[in-house]
């Protein structure tokens, strides 16, 4: 699959848990719901993965930690927020760069409407 294809999928399953569940609940619960969904329906799905960031030849471990990384292509960085902040865009690309990563969606449970609270992020490699 395509990173674009990958984020399809989870675009509908965002969709469907937050049509079910509503805002308000906790990151980590919205988390291992959506790991579990992408999981059921075939993908392979890593939770709270530990990434290094390597500085002239030194490694600093673990530099960051994805939230989830889907078909190891596509990392998912969620929230429980009231409103996403700038620093929020700056985190996801950040980590798309040291995870050497193409694409990131930023997911924010905490939205009235779900559609308002996912945005993607790219990395222009």
């Amino acid at each position: 699959m395509t990173e674009n294809e990958i984020a399809r999928v989870v675009v509908d399953a965002c969709f469907r848990i937050h049509s079910t569940l509503g805002p308000g609940l906790l990151e980590s619960v919205y988390e291992k719901i959506l790991s579990y969904e992408l999981a059921d329906i075939g993908l392979y799905v890593e939770q709270q993965v530990s990434l290094p960031v390597v500085w002239k030849g030194i490694t600093v471990a673990p530099a960051f930690r994805a939230d989830l990384v889907v078909e190891r292509k596509v990392l998912l960085e969620l929230k429980s927020v009231d409103a996403i902040a700038p620093v929020h865009y700056k985190q996801l690309l950040t980590y798309l760069k040291v995870a050497d990563k193409r694409l990131g969606l930023l997911i924010n449970f905490g939205e009235l409407l779900i559609k308002n609270g996912i945005k993607r992020i790219v990395n222009n490699l």
